[in-house]
């Protein structure tokens, strides 16, 4: 199981900064985000998945049983505006997301199954 960790730092106004971290091969790779304080994640861990967003007409991250809340999803934007409870992150950052998901959904060579992912998301 593929592990995505989010350390999110103290709110400015509301803007919360955060860091979004991930392994690929040998290497952890983590990159600036972005959420708005008035629809914050709770703290926690949640299945994540890639599936299509009608919205952005592309497979991205979808954070999955968020209490209350659905279609949250980690996608690109820059203020807090642009999110209503998702991970904002920046352009490069869900390039590496991609690559992330492309390797998590190959097939296990053991048991033809995909992997699966967990966010896990905590207060500095």
């Amino acid at each position: 199981m593929q592990t995505i960790t989010l350390i999110r730092k103290k709110a400015k106004g509301k803007a919360v900064p955060g860091t979004i971290s991930f392994p690929i091969g040998e290497k952890t790779l983590s990159y600036p985000t972005l959420e708005n304080a008035d629809f914050i994640i709770p703290e926690g861990t949640y299945p994540v998945e890639r599936t299509w967003s009608p919205r952005f007409k592309k497979l991205l991250p979808l954070i999955q049983n968020v209490p209350d809340r659905d279609g949250i999803r980690i996608h690109r934007g820059t203020l807090p505006e642009h999110s209503h409870g998702c991970i904002l992150t920046d352009m490069g950052g869900m390039s590496y997301l991609q690559v992330l998901f492309n390797i998590i959904e190959q097939k296990n060579e053991y048991n033809d199954e995909p992997e699966s992912a967990i966010i896990q998301i905590s207060n500095a």
